[in-house]
């Protein structure tokens, strides 16, 4: 899928000018060379070429045939005196050694070994040296140690190019102080995290600088925050790129000296987490480049932005902008990009864009809460070459004036409130159109049956809208390079036409197809290395299950008509790199057999709500990459399968509703250790809980309920850190982005079942209903402060409630009912404000709801009288 982000490259003027003037040189020089290079240079170079490797043989013309060195590929010599003054040998897959023979050449004025191989090489410290040099790039080159404080002797360099050398070790930053004419400094992804007062060793020294390049070099652990720096010396600085160093500090800010740059026409410091509100930043009459996304700025876009005149580049996205997106962005006259995607922006989309930033080439307004209609001159960006309205609060229809935008390839406008019918009109001229994505609307397409459409897309997103139609026959011109489908629920019917088993990423779920599938080849277009992604579930298909290719990686049946066995599925393969498995609620049969070992990169399998029956079988252990195991309502019986304390990457295993019997493994505590989800319930579990259990700290989710337990309740279940502290923002986000394994569990919770699917990484609850459970309720059960649902109901549990119990003040669901619980109900009740369901019936317990929890929690719970109360 193409990147949301068209990727920007800037061609700074300067190193631009001096690398062609060279080139240039180069050309005119080797056209009038009439004096040899002297033999102490040839010499030189020919000692230089010795040392190196030259697999590519880019240096065959330096031999002795060639008695001139001024005609070897990459040298450029004087035309007047005939010394050597230039090397360019960039990404000539050279390694070795770096030979010091090059001090010979006194003369030597550009040094570019960029994108070489010298892995393993130390830096050159002769360089410095080399005091005639002018131009020196390193940048890819591989090498490694500590930068030469020598460099600070090259007093005539106006060039340094040291980027994208991970390896280097650098402590300091003083070295710079000797480089006095230097006007373009790169050390982008050269790691600065020794240094300490990289400001006063850069920004105060080099009155010539124009550009300097500190991008992702771990800027975040200098000693000191980002202050004012005193005597700008830096007023030619041009171009300014701090991205990607995720500063540490609190409540950081753009530091203050940036507001003295007078000439600054480029400034990136996007992926730093700089917090606080956006500056007011006065001098800004040259900006064309501002790109401040990644961070937590979170103002309204201040005014001065709006008053760039000259601005062509502009990402303010992934912050936490908010308020409106003002009118006078009629001001941006010149802008070619605008990101201001995964805010939180509001009001609409100003008409003004439509009507003054008509040069726009790529518009991102994505992940907001921009709401209202599009606005119809929106096809006047007919420049247009990305639009980006995704994930907002959008209504109305989508203006027929889209048919301008002639230049327009990738148009989004995924999960809005868009109604209203789309016509052949709105795609008439569309024919560079490749990427529609337009899922989670309401709009309904209407075109002739023998509509073409004018472009030839890649990928076509529909998901929600009313198609009601079979599946349609223009789709299949498509058919050679579309690579990605989503009609899901769109009340499509009939059966699917052969050549959709072919597309790479096809997602059909929730509609009204049927028939049979006999098989699902392997993708006929180059998508994401031929990998292949098919989502079918709720239709009704029926029949045995497919046959699959060997380069299918998701596999959705789920909710169909399914039957058979599953012997010939999963025995009959000899490779495939299938992932995820989605087999559940079919009506497929028989044992599961023991063939799971040839589905080694399984990471999720769901066979819930089948018939399936006998034992899970041992090979199961051999799933070593298994993060989701969904067996939940079937007939399966015997014990949890030994084998399974192989499965160390499990996150989640459901075995709810089964006949399985035994005692709780300890292994599953001493080896499933990163497991976040734990359901066993609905079985003939019997014995004590171990205390193994214990060990599992990312558990969020423990249902235990309706088994045969007996013992008392383990008081280490404190050791459930996960149910104890928030999650970062960290975890969060871990838990957004990187755990779809988790699709849904029902718990039971508030009286009744519930089944969470989106927000399930943010639930926590224990659930211990239905057992023999005797003893008291552990008061370590209390320290879980982050636990949302607690049962404990049906069991044989006596002593008090814990006073403590009011520490757990996100619970939101409380069920003790039917034990034989005694004594006083206690008043930290009155400390929960998240309560919002409990059960204490049917226990000895005495006195009623406090007061004030029923003025907070509601008339039903005023009214539960437990006065003698008994089970």
């Amino acid at each position: 899928m193409l990147s949301p982000k068209a990727s920007y490259t800037v061609t700074t003027l300067f190193p631009l000018l001096i690398f062609l003037s060279f080139r240039v040189c180069y050309c005119i020089r080797n056209s009038r060379i009439t004096i040899a290079c002297p033999e102490i240079e040839k010499q030189s170079l020919l000692s230089f070429k010795q040392s190196l490797q030259d697999p590519s043989n880019v240096l065959a013309s330096w031999n002795g045939t060639e008695v001139n060195c001024c005609k070897w590929k990459g040298v450029v010599c004087s035309n007047i005196t005939g010394h050597v003054h230039e090397l360019h040998l960039h990404a000539s897959d050279l390694s070795g050694k770096i030979n010091p023979s090059l001090l010979s050449l006194r003369y030597l004025k550009y040094l570019d070994l960029s994108q070489n191989n010298f892995y393993g090489t130390m830096f050159p410290s002769f360089i410095g040296s080399l005091t005639s040099l002018e131009y020196l790039n390193l940048s890819s080159a591989g090498f490694y140690g500590k930068i030469s404080n020598s460099i600070g002797n090259l007093s005539n360099l106006h060039t340094l190019v040291l980027e994208d050398n991970y390896s280097l070790d650098v402590d300091s930053l003083e070295w710079l102080s000797g480089l006095s004419k230097l006007e373009h400094l790169n050390m982008n992804r050269v790691y600065l995290w020794k240094v300490s007062n990289w400001q006063e060793q850069v920004i105060n020294r080099f009155p010539s600088l124009v550009e300097l390049y500190f991008s992702s070099c771990t800027l975040d652990n200098v000693t000191v925050p980002l202050s004012d720096v005193n005597n700008i010396s830096t007023s030619n600085l041009a171009i300014l790129d701090l991205s990607l160093n995720f500063f540490s500090y609190n409540s950081f800010s753009i530091p203050k000296w940036i507001f003295q740059l007078n000439n600054l026409i480029y400034l990136d410091l996007s992926s730093n987490l700089i917090q606080g509100p956006i500056p007011s930043i006065t001098n800004t009459t040259k900006l064309q480049h501002i790109d401040l996304s990644g961070n937590q700025f979170n103002s309204h876009i201040p005014d001065w932005i709006y008053s760039c005149k000259t601005l062509e580049f502009l990402n303010l996205g992934s912050n936490i902008l908010q308020d409106s997106i003002s009118n006078s962005i009629a001001n941006l006259t010149s802008l070619n990009t605008l990101y201001l995607s995964e805010n939180k922006l509001s009001g609409g989309i100003p008409k003004e864009i439509g009507e003054y930033c008509i040069s726009l080439r790529s518009l991102d307004l994505s992940f907001n809460s921009l709401s209202g209609a599009i606005p119809n001159n929106i096809g006047n960006l007919s420049s247009l070459d990305a639009l980006y309205l995704n994930g907002n609060k959008l209504s109305g229809n989508l203006p027929e004036s889209t048919e301008k935008l002639f230049n327009l390839t990738y148009l989004s406008i995924e999960d809005n409130m868009l109604e209203g019918v789309v016509t052949e009109t709105h795609f008439a001229h569309l024919s560079n159109l490749k990427y529609f994505l337009a899922s989670g609307n309401h709009l309904t397409l209407k075109v002739s049956p023998n509509w073409i459409p004018p472009s030839k897309m890649y990928q076509l997103n529909l998901g929600s809208w009313n198609l009601g139609s079979p599946i349609p026959s223009w789709l299949e011109t498509h058919k050679n390079i579309i690579y990605k489908i989503d009609l899901s629920n769109t009340g499509i019917y009939g059966t699917v036409p052969g050549w959709l088993w072919s597309v790479s990423f096809l997602n059909l779920s929730c509609n009204q197809l049927h028939g049979k599938i006999p098989v699902i080849s392997d993708p006929g277009y180059d998508y994401d290395g031929r990998n292949q992604y098919i989502y079918l579930g709720s239709n009704k298909f029926s029949g045995p299950l497919p046959r699959i290719g060997k380069n299918l990686v998701d596999l959705d049946l789920s909710n169909n008509l399914f039957s058979g066995d599953l012997s010939l599925f999963l025995c009959n393969t000899t490779t495939n790199i299938l992932g995820n498995l989605h087999l559940g609620r079919n009506h497929l049969t028989g044992e599961l057999p023991d063939c799971l070992m040839k589905w080694s990169y399984l990471k999720t399998l769901n066979l819930a709500n089948n018939n399936f029956s006998g034992t899970i079988p041992n090979s199961i252990g051999l799933l070593a990459t298994l993060e989701s195991l969904n067996l939940y309502g079937n007939n399966f019986s015997g014990h949890i399968p030994f084998s399974m304390q192989n499965c160390t990457e499990l996150l989640k295993m459901d075995l709810a509703d089964n006949n399985i019997n035994g005692n709780i493994p300890e292994w599953i505590g001493e080896n499933l250790y990163k497991l976040t989800i734990l359901i066993l319930r609905s079985n003939k579990l019997s014995g004590e809980i171990t205390s193994a259990i214990c060990q599992l700290s990312s558990l969020q989710i423990l249902d235990l309920s309706d088994n045969m337990f007996s013992g008392v309740i383990p008081r280490c279940v404190d050791n459930f850190t996960a149910m104890a502290t928030k999650p970062s923002l960290h975890e969060l986000y871990y838990s957004r982005y990187y755990t779809a394994f988790l699709e849904s569990a029902s718990i039971s919770t508030k009286g009744r079942e519930l089944t969470y699917d989106t927000i399930l990484t943010l639930v926590t609850s224990i659930d211990f209903s239905k057992n023999n459970l005797s003893g008291n309720i552990p008061m370590e059960i209390t320290s879980l402060v982050e636990l949302r649902s607690l049962s404990l109901s049906r069991n044989h549990l006596t002593g008090l409630i814990p006073d403590s119990i009011g520490n757990m003040k996100q619970l939101e669901s409380l069920d003790f009912s039917r034990n034989s619980l005694s004594g006083k109900l206690p008043n930290s009740f009155t400390a929960m404000p998240s309560l919002n369901y409990m059960d204490l019936s049917y226990n000895n317990l005495t006195g009623r709801i406090p007061q004030s929890t029923c003025r907070k929690y509601g008339v039903n719970l005023c009214f539960l009288f437990l006065d003698s109360m008994s089970t």
